[in-house]
């Protein structure tokens, strides 16, 4: 009797270690398949955003809408997560500072901007991928920097009186222009262009016979984009007034641009 009861205790010892070995393991699985969350600081997390350096400096005319394009540009950023820095300072352009940033636009710039020095720094930021966004009075820019005229895309020539004019959408699958129906009516000062470089992707190309003034006839390109030396290139001649940038149109427009030249 003795013996059988001995028996049963070490049978039940033994289950009961069995049985905490079992959960012991499940333990370590659970723990093994459950890791605590990746935890990323919020400094890590601002270094991820894209970083865009705006460049406003002129040699000529000064758009009284840089401003209102530098903080559009800055909403733009807070809303589709990327951080906006501005400069006058073209001692800026070199590759140090450069290679921070993943886009650099040259709002309504005008005349000689860059010293030979900085438009070196700038051919080799856009050969080694970087990316460039033009508005409005950047094709006003550099006239005697031939390659600058072909990464912007044309030079401008002149301009009539502000008024409505239409736009007939070239590419509608672009992330600049999808949300625009066929035709789009807007307000603003149009650019007639020279010196266009004909390997561009047009998007926008105004229709001549809806306003006063156009001289490029039915070759009329107003916003593109296009690859070129390694980099990528996007721009839009829209943008002379404050009112354009609060357009929601055109600042989905714009914000396509940006989205584009950053390849998100």
């Amino acid at each position: 009797m003795k013996s059988v009861f001995s028996g049963i205790l070490l049978g039940a010892l033994f289950l009961i270690l069995g049985s905490c070995a079992t959960t012991k393991v499940v333990d370590q699985q659970v723990v093994l398949n459950h890791p605590e969350p990746l935890k990323i600081s919020k400094t890590k997390l601002e270094a991820l955003k894209p970083k865009v350096l705006i460049f406003t400096k002129t040699a000529g005319y000064r758009h009284g809408s840089i401003e209102k394009g530098v903080a559009t540009i800055k909403e733009l950023g807070l809303s589709n997560k990327f951080e906006v820095y501005q400069t006058d300072d073209s001692l800026q352009f070199n590759a140090a500072n450069l290679k921070k940033y993943q886009l650099v636009v040259f709002l309504s710039t005008t005349g000689n901007v860059l010293g030979d020095e900085q438009q070196v720094a700038f051919e080799n930021y856009i050969k080694n991928g970087g990316s460039y966004l033009g508005i409005h009075a950047a094709t006003d820019t550099e006239y005697e920097w031939p390659w600058y005229g072909k990464l912007v895309g044309a030079y401008f020539l002149n301009h009539p009186k502000q008024q409505q004019a239409t736009l007939d959408v070239i590419n509608g699958d672009h992330a600049a222009t999808q949300h625009l129906e066929g035709t789009w009516s807007h307000f603003d000062e149009w650019y007639n262009f020279k010196n266009i470089n004909p390997s561009l992707n047009v998007l926008l190309k105004l229709d001549e016979t809806s306003y006063e003034g156009g001289k490029n006839g039915d070759n009329h390109p107003i916003a593109w984009f296009h690859e070129f030396d390694g980099g990528r290139a996007f721009y839009t001649g829209l943008g002379h007034t404050d009112a354009a940038f609060d357009d929601a149109n055109f600042r989905q427009h714009l914000l396509g641009g940006i989205e584009w030249c950053l390849k998100r």
